[in-house]
């Protein structure tokens, strides 16, 4: 944004925009403004165009009276806003009038000498107006979008006061009263954070919000148990020890939320990821690379102190216990062999500089190849030192036999076995959590970097959870309480086992340069959405020989994913609802279809089915944008669209009432599942079918509209796509916030091109 041509002012003045909601809301304004800008003059205007230019004025000064009204509403209900957001308000209104007298026709026929000035003579006047304009509606958006923070911050701060209050009740019926409540606001504060997470631009960001609402998930059922349990059993030390340490991890992962949503830090270096070896060889080619162009300018022992501090990190594997003798020897000798292609590269460095070359020298040019290729090398053994062993590791703690016998111990009371197996699973932690250390060293992407240290620190917490959750039952063995305690710690370490796996592949995906196939995308519901209708449902994994028919079926999704990404690229404005929201959908079924393989996110079938739910509820949406392409058509294409749309709500239907049907047995939830699948290339079927047929409708249209009937269908007709995240609940500020804004900000998006 800060690279447009026309706010380059704007937006130097400490207006960071952070999400992209309040982004892609600019976007149209900052195209249109350029194109207002560089209006070429022409000799002679036609009676048509003045007129038409006029409309586009009043246009403009009615939307920007109108996104003025909502945030001036927004003001008056913000006390400690309503300052800024009146000056911002102000100045988009001065600025809408300007543009509006700068187009008026009878403006345009008076001679200049008169004194009048208008959009055809006063080029600075418009660059004025469109500057303050785009400014001033920038400056208004994110301040409201403050108010999203203020809405989490106090969320968080309610889920905290009710955490407070839980930690101290001393009676189940107190308890299960407080938990209630807990519940309900642990909801609102996943929704809130989810949307947020959605929406953030930085990835870092989003995968460290990833990981803190993940905490607070899993910690959420923990919290329940470990506090039962404390209840039932008050002089039981190690449920205590159990207890505290959920509670401790919950408030450091509500503290970490608002540290990333607020953008402050707990320390100096909070926000900072720890160095890693990937990022070390990835600057150290850039600046050996870079030698072409700074052929005098970097010291010479820049290189050197680069390829050192990278040949220290490696000793993170040759100082590991579980690197084998073969990796550790071909780790060592390539980081002999940099040096070595290192220093011949600085001869020929400095050989090229006494000739005062103006460029790298031909032998130059192989040292520096020689150079790149070897810590390239050095890179892919280092990938293969920490991504075997970690796949062995996985495979051999496959069954949890350690956590099976611990559990078994505990439930028997016998104390010695509990001592024994905490031991022998203490020892897997650690080696669980030096497998995430050199993970993270090769992920190849910061967000990757930060899951490994989020996988690290969650071994690191919950083996202890396990180990004082076992003492526990061990004291108590005949304690239901107890047993279902363990029980969910258990699962928890068992899930992270899981997302370890997975993490392992998108490492491995990356490396191999396959990133990037599908858009990221949150593919399980949050918490207490979509839930309601499956309580009762069992989550069931395929056996081998479902999962072989199921395969089958994914096939064919997965070729209908891929005629709808194809005709998606065909589209000029990615944007667009529709093809945004038909994007959308191809997202969600590829996790439907990594499902038929055994892979991604969707574990079980009920995973599958809430995910169904999801997709039918977007292709409900996306019926409702098709139905608003309909009211701009005439009446022979609006047939078209609208007996798709009612097609494609059909269908979506059959799928909604499939997902939330209850059945029972093995062989009926399979048939469930093909249920889905098939339901769910219906949907893609006639999406695959309808992309092709709006692009040429809208872009008909577009070329069809030169100028503009009246105010209100020129909004229709540039209305933007929706922002995805409902960035702003309703209740706290009577519907008046980024929504309500960037519905007015729809007007604003002026001046068609010619």
């Amino acid at each position: 944004m800060a690279s447009s041509p026309c706010c380059n002012s704007s937006f130097d003045s400490g207006l960071e925009i952070k999400t992209r909601s309040v982004e892609q809301t600019l976007i149209p304004l900052v195209s249109q403004i350029t194109t207002l800008i560089n209006h070429k003059d022409k000799l002679k205007k036609s009676e048509r165009s003045l007129q038409a230019l006029q409309r586009v004025g009043q246009a403009v000064n009615v939307a920007v009276g109108r996104f003025v009204a909502v945030g001036e509403a927004i003001a008056a209900e913000n006390q400690e806003l309503k300052e800024e957001m009146s000056l911002a308000c102000s100045e988009a209104r001065r600025a809408g009038d300007a543009i509006a007298r700068l187009t008026e026709v009878a403006n345009a026929e008076k001679p200049e000498s008169d004194g009048w000035s208008t959009i055809f003579s006063d080029r600075t006047g418009v660059v004025k107006a469109a500057r303050m304009l785009l400014s001033s509606v920038t400056k208004v958006l994110v301040l409201a979008d403050r108010i999203v923070i203020k809405q989490i911050i106090t969320s968080r701060n309610k889920v905290l006061i009710t955490l407070e209050q839980l930690e101290r009740v001393c009676s189940f019926q107190e308890f299960v009263q407080m938990f209630s409540q807990f519940g309900n606001e642990m909801v609102e504060f996943a929704h809130l954070t989810g949307d947020r997470q959605n929406d953030l631009k930085d990835e870092k960001k989003k995968a460290r919000m990833a990981a803190a609402r993940a905490v607070l998930e899993k910690c959420t059922m923990m919290l329940l148990t470990a506090s039962k349990t404390c209840l039932r059993h008050p002089d039981c030390e190690s449920a205590r020890i159990n207890k505290d340490a959920v509670f401790q991890r919950m408030r450091f992962a509500l503290e970490l939320v608002i540290q990333i949503v607020t953008d402050t830090r707990m320390g100096t270096d909070a926000h900072v990821l720890p160095i890693s070896i990937y990022s070390e060889i990835r600057d150290f080619k850039a600046k050996v690379e870079g030698l072409r162009e700074e052929l005098y300018s970097l010291p010479r022992d820049t290189l050197a102190t680069m390829l050192e501090r990278i040949v220290e990190l490696t000793e993170d594997f040759t100082d590991s216990a579980y690197t084998s003798h073969e990796h550790r020897e071909g780790i060592l000798q390539l980081c002999h062999l940099s040096r070595q292609e290192l220093g011949q590269l600085c001869v020929h460095w400095e050989d090229a500089k006494s000739l005062k070359a103006k460029e790298a020298t031909e032998e130059m040019e192989i040292s520096i190849l020689k150079a790149c290729q070897r810590v390239n090398e050095l890179r892919r053994e280092l990938h293969r030192a920490a991504v075997g062993p970690a796949m062995d590791l996985l495979k051999y703690h496959a069954d949890n036999v350690v956590l099976k016998a611990l559990k078994v111990s505990g439930g028997e009371g016998n104390l010695e076995g509990v001592a024994e197996y905490s031991c022998r699973l203490t020892e897997q932690k650690e080696q669980l959590v030096e497998t995430c250390q050199l993970l993270r060293h090769i992920s190849g992407t910061e967000p990757l970097e930060i899951t490994c240290i989020h996988a690290e620190e969650t071994f690191q917490v919950i083996g202890p959870q396990i180990i004082s959750a076992a003492q526990t039952l061990a004291l108590h063995p005949s304690s239901k309480i107890a047993k279902e305690n363990l029980e969910v710690f258990s699962e928890a370490w068992e899930s992270q086992l899981s997302d370890l796996s997975i993490l392992l592949k998108e490492i491995n995906d990356v490396f191999e340069g396959r990133r990037g196939d599908k858009r990221n995308y949150l593919s399980l519901p949050r918490p207490g959405k979509h839930s309601s209708n499956l309580k009762t449902v069992k989550a069931l994994k395929l056996d081998a020989e479902e999962q072989s028919a199921a395969a089958k079926l994914g096939l064919e999704l997965r070729l209908l994913m891929s005629d709808i990404d194809s005709e998606s690229e065909k589209w000029d404005d990615q944007e667009h609802e529709i093809i945004r929201q038909a994007q959308s959908m191809s997202s969600m079924a590829y996790s439907i279809y990594l499902f038929t393989r055994g892979e991604g996110l969707l574990k079980t079938t009920l995973d599958l089915f809430r995910q169904a739910e999801v997709f039918s509820e977007e292709g409900f949406q996306l019926c409702s944008s098709l139905q608003s392409l309909s009211s701009q058509l005439d009446d022979e294409e609006k047939v078209v669209i609208v007996s798709e749309a009612e097609r494609l709500a059909a269908a979506c239907q059959q799928l909604q009432v499939t997902a939330r049907t209850t059945v029972q047995g093995k062989s009926a939830t399979f048939l469930k599942v093909e249920s889905s699948i098939q339901n769910t290339k219906s949907i893609l079927t006639i999406v695959g079918n309808l992309l092709p047929v709006c692009h040429k409708l809208i872009r008909k249209n577009q070329s069809d509209s030169s100028s503009l009937s009246s105010p209100l269908s020129w909004r229709e007709k540039y209305l933007p796509s929706p922002i995805r995240g409902d960035l702003l609940n309703s209740r706290s500020t009577n519907g008046f916030g980024v929504k309500s804004l960037e519905h007015h900000m729809a007007s604003l998006t002026f001046l068609e091109s010619k």
